[in-house]
């Protein structure tokens, strides 16, 4: 499966992203507020500069106190992004993810940030289409 069937069937494809600007506690006022574990990071809107997830968060304040809630979420944010494309498969995400440890992936093409995926909508299109294959071969063994 591709990571452009993954976002289609997740619906809106709406990407939630704030300023670099943005405190970290609206930061994470944004993050409850739409049920999400992070956030993209955008001047525009556009382009992806960086992301701050909720671990982000708590690692901050572990390392240097509440006070960090004050801060420029930039301050904080990974700004080395590990993106994808819309014609990456599953399995290459999957393989991104778990040997680089992050849980969230942006979707750039051409430059500009068009959607992302996280670690469960890559495992769950990767279930539909094991299913698929099992019902399938089962199919075939059965004279379907």
């Amino acid at each position: 499966m591709l990571v452009r069937q993954i976002l289609a069937s997740k619906g809106s494809g709406q990407v939630i992203s704030v300023t670099p600007e943005t405190s970290v506690a609206d930061v994470a006022l944004v993050l409850s507020k739409h049920r999400i574990g992070s956030v993209i990071l955008s001047a525009n809107g556009k382009t992806a500069e960086g992301i701050l997830s909720e671990r982000d968060i708590v690692r901050a304040i572990a390392m240097h106190g509440a006070d960090i809630l004050i801060d420029p979420a930039s301050k904080h944010m990974t700004s080395k992004l590990v993106t994808c494309s819309l014609g990456a498969t599953a399995d290459q995400v999957l393989v991104t993810m778990t040997d680089k440890r992050f849980r969230h992936m942006p979707v750039v093409e051409d430059g500009e940030l068009v959607g992302i995926v996280t670690i469960g909508d890559v495992v769950k299109a990767r279930m539909t289409e094991l299913v698929m294959e099992k019902d399938a071969l089962e199919g075939m063994i059965m004279g379907y």
